[in-house]
């Protein structure tokens, strides 16, 4: 029996990439759905917001989104460092900035949150860059902190805080991390029950930055995934955080919104604010 020449061996992974890519692109250009446009937009949910992780890569195009819309009244910025970004939202008067430091202790900045809405919540980081217990620490304790300090200071009768986790999580898997951000989920869950708090899971898969901030490699990984729809721009997530927001009650505690879902949200955004 001949054997198969190496040539076709090293074509096969390449024959059956290019058919999974292929496949994925079909989906992903016949399986969007649009989300029912709304038929009028509450007044008040977007008075107040804060957004955490500004400064990041996930929390930019969620400030982008926020200065951009119509409907955003005061946007809290609660950061380590300033950005031209969060610097242009300040002298807009858009923008309030508090630099903080401590993760773990709120107290200098959380009576100024007392009447914010929604939080948007981007701080974190790759396992890459640090041990797996200051990860843990980073998206889990950072997060649980500050959602107990600000139940006990909210004077808003419901509140929202809007968590970006990550595809490919679960409690089972041999990854620390993908461990780790499903923990976060769900002591954010269990912290919201009962309260008059709403905790959303945002899923993406790989975040590309605004536009404007991303180099040619990260705009390259962006425009290899997107047609397949893996891959969405930082600034479509604040989008759809803010249609989510405005939406209220079609939304529940312990929502979680994958990849897809995050662009028909930012495609609603879009069509209703006349976005082009």
């Amino acid at each position: 029996m001949k054997k198969p020449r190496l040539k076709t061996i090293l074509l096969i992974p390449v024959v059956l990439f290019a058919a999974f890519y292929l496949f994925g692109l079909v989906v992903n250009l016949t399986g969007k759905s649009d989300v029912l446009p709304l038929t009028a937009v509450p007044e008040g949910g977007l008075d107040r917001i804060a957004i955490f992780g500004a400064s990041g890569t996930a929390g930019d195009g969620i400030l982008k989104a926020a200065l951009a819309d119509p409907n955003v009244g005061a946007i809290q910025v609660i950061t380590r460092r300033s950005t031209p970004r969060i610097e242009a939202g300040v002298a807009s008067g858009k923008v309030v900035m508090s630099t903080h430091m401590d993760y773990l202790d709120y107290a200098p900045v959380i009576e100024q949150l007392a009447d914010v809405q929604a939080v948007y919540w981007a701080i974190g980081t790759s396992i890459r860059n640090v041990d797996d217990e200051t990860y843990s620490v980073i998206h889990i304790d950072f997060p649980v902190n500050f959602v107990e300090q600000w139940l006990a200071v909210s004077r808003q009768p419901e509140i929202e805080f809007h968590y970006i986790s990550s595809s490919d999580i679960s409690e089972e898997s041999s990854m620390h991390w993908a461990r780790e951000k499903w923990r976060a989920e769900q002591e954010l869950f269990s912290l919201a029950k009962g309260a008059n708090l709403k905790v959303i899971a945002w899923r993406p898969d790989y975040i590309g930055p605004t536009e404007e901030e991303a180099h040619i490699g990260q705009d390259l990984l962006y425009w290899f995934f997107a047609p397949v729809g893996v891959a969405v721009r930082a600034q479509q997530i604040g989008e759809a955080m803010l249609e989510v927001t405005v939406r209220g009650d079609e939304f529940e505690n312990g929502d979680k919104l994958s990849n897809r879902r995050i662009l028909r949200y930012s495609r609603a955004y879009r069509e209703r604010l006349h976005v082009q």
